[in-house]
């Protein structure tokens, strides 16, 4: 029997363009964002470190505290403190990668459309502070265990609202974080730009009541406290918690954005 010719019907002729190459889908992109922002040294170290630190916190309370009734998520309140000051330093880094390393080409060589980059990074970012929050309850939980063995009086009744409201408290900061870094596009700049801020809003507020009347409705950390004071928040509070996400998440976040897509990479 004669062997027949392979087929060319799939075959490019000879000066006919390639087909175009199928485009990166989104998941994909998460997931790589996902994956950078714990591949590099620092901000692997960020995330073990952070966790470290609120094992030994939470461990400390409870030797120094000994003699009184705990509960896990008295535990994971202690550690709130701390955490919205290393949070938003993982949101930084992780919208700022690109630029401090100087990857920003090739990233949006292979991902020409920058505002999918932009949205892929917010949600890795959010997803990673989620997965810290989620680490550290287990670490509560597990260190309640130890020292109920040990004789210590710790309960595990969660109460749902205020363990709700501290970890939306602790994803928006992420998310803060993750804004200011886009809006700055410098690692220091934006820390340090994140961190003072509080501080200047506290400032201000002790020296003129006006500011203080302002704080509530333009400060997020004290506007989100009241996710975590109350079972209930009124519709007041709902306003100034909406209100500050706007200041404080998306205007950043809107105008990094604007920054990113119409910004030269070099």
């Amino acid at each position: 029997m004669t062997p027949q010719p392979a087929s060319t019907a799939e075959r490019p002729r000879v000066g006919e363009a390639l087909p175009a190459p199928r485009p990166v889908s989104f998941l994909r992109t998460v997931r790589v964002e996902l994956r950078k922002m714990v591949d590099t040294l620092a901000g692997r170290w960020l995330v073990i470190v952070t966790l470290l630190i609120a094992v030994i916190i939470m461990g400390s309370f409870l030797w120094v505290t000994s003699d009184e009734r705990h509960n896990v998520v008295e535990l994971f309140q202690i550690v709130a403190l701390p955490f919205s000051i290393l949070l938003p330093v993982i949101g930084v880094m992780a919208a700022t990668a690109e630029w401090s390393q100087r990857a920003g080409l090739v990233t949006f060589t292979l991902e020409p459309r920058r505002w999918r980059v932009i949205a892929a990074r917010v949600i890795a970012g959010t997803f990673l502070g989620l997965g810290v929050v989620i680490a550290t309850f287990a670490a509560a939980w597990a260190i309640g265990g130890i020292a109920d063995l040990a004789g210590l009086n710790v309960t595990y009744h969660v109460d749902g609202w205020p363990l709700f409201g501290l970890v939306v408290l602790l994803l928006l900061s992420v998310i803060q974080g993750i804004a200011f870094g886009f809006l700055f596009l410098n690692t220091p700049a934006a820390i340090v730009a994140i961190l003072a801020l509080p501080m200047v809003w506290q400032i201000g507020a002790g020296l003129s009541q006006r500011i203080a009347d302002l704080t509530p409705w333009l400060e997020l950390n004290t506007a989100a406290r009241a996710l975590t004071a109350a079972p209930e928040m009124t519709g007041q509070q709902w306003a100034q918690l909406g209100t500050a996400v706007a200041v404080g998440i998306i205007v950043p976040l809107a105008i990094g954005s604007w920054r990113v897509i119409r910004g030269e990479v070099k």
